[in-house]
């Protein structure tokens, strides 16, 4: 899957750019509407991540023109402008989604992921950190190219975590997924639970880690050597 980013902030562009390589999406970046134009023309991207603020005028004057060349193109606009007729402006111009300054990278990736789906989860590339993988279409995890058992808890709790890989899953977000919002649970519950995954992945050695992140919920990291 390629993405183009259009921006013209060098830092935001790193910013992003390594967020995406983390999440394992290929980036490439311009600076300008025109140079998107030219790589447009020269490559075939799934997903555009545009801002309205570049050297040569507004990014959404240019979606047509990035439509006509590429129609099957999704476009998130990424930008500090977050006035409502600026999002309509953005929709009404052909943008698939919008995504206001400063963003949070969660949300940042969990937008990419939702345009991707709209193509089909198949073609999102599997999450890999550690010798652990995770396949979007299957929802299968493998450690060393094994599939891991893992009871139902389990599997939840590590799918979320390897959804949210290298960024905070919060604590609400793993509690809905692994007990639901009717079930009521023991206080420890999540953190026994935890602990028991660890253990888990680590006798299948498939060197990851879990951290706790006070106050906001926890972090899947590859293991520290």
């Amino acid at each position: 899957m390629r993405i183009l980013i259009v921006e013209d902030d060098p830092e935001i562009v790193e910013l992003i750019a390594n967020q995406l390589e983390a999440a394992g999406f290929a980036s490439e970046r311009v600076d300008s509407a025109q140079e998107a134009l030219h790589a447009l023309v020269k490559h075939r991207y799934d997903l555009m991540l545009l801002d309205r603020r570049l050297p040569d005028g507004d990014g959404i004057a240019s979606i047509p023109k990035f439509r006509a060349l590429q129609p099957a193109i999704r476009i998130l606009v990424v930008t500090a402008n977050d006035a409502i007729q600026s999002k309509v402006a953005g929709l009404n111009a052909g943008a698939d989604d919008y995504l206001t300054k400063p963003f949070d990278g969660d949300e940042l990736l969990a937008r990419v992921r939702a345009r991707f789906r709209e193509f089909d989860p198949a073609a999102l590339p599997p999450i890999a950190i550690g010798t652990l993988t995770y396949d979007h279409a299957t929802s299968q995890i493998r450690i060393g190219g094994r599939p891991l058992v893992l009871h139902r808890r389990e599997f939840a709790l590590l799918e979320t975590l390897v959804r949210h890989v290298n960024q905070v899953a919060p604590r609400k977000t793993v509690m809905h997924d692994v007990y639901g919002v009717d079930e009521a649970v023991l206080p420890g519950a999540l953190d026994t639970l935890i602990s028991r995954l660890r253990k888990r992945l680590d006798e299948a050695g498939a060197g990851v880690a879990i951290h706790p992140v006070r106050g906001r919920g926890y972090l899947l990291t590859k293991a520290a050597l």
